[in-house]
């Protein structure tokens, strides 16, 4: 049913990741399926990465861990923006055309009082995007 699921991945918070990342596995495995982890950085040096090429590399090894873990097929996507806090949304809407992906499976969180301002990324994915989408709390 799916081929390619989309793993947003922000490096930062891999720590509140476990929940989506394994159904993201279940998925893969059931489904046979490739899974690309996405992330995004910043072109500036930030406390994950020095540079864009470095967060990369990071993101590689991290997909590296999870698919000698979990067993499924994994490749990377890593962006580079000005201001990924607020490229976020655009980026990973680009992001799912780049990898062909028919599937996003991402962490979500439980909404605060301002969430209800503003929209969530999984909304903005939800409205923008033609794909399925999986939001693991």
């Amino acid at each position: 049913m799916y081929r390619t699921i989309m793993v947003p991945v922000d490096m930062a918070h891999v720590d509140r990741l476990d929940r989506s990342l394994q159904v993201c596995a279940d998925l893969a495995k059931l489904y046979s399926a490739e899974v690309v982890y996405v992330g995004v950085t910043t072109e500036a040096p930030s406390e994950i990465a020095h540079t864009p090429a470095e967060f990369e590399a990071r993101l590689k090894a991290f997909a590296e861990a999870e698919t000698a873990t979990h067993g499924h097929k994994a490749r990377v996507r890593a962006y580079a923006s000005h201001d990924p806090t607020s490229d976020l949304n655009h980026t990973l809407i680009e992001a799912v055309d780049d990898t062909g992906a028919d599937l996003i499976v991402m962490a979500g969180y439980l909404p605060s009082f301002a969430d209800h301002f503003r929209r969530s990324h999984e909304s903005v994915l939800l409205n923008r995007t033609k794909v399925s989408l999986l939001v693991v709390r």
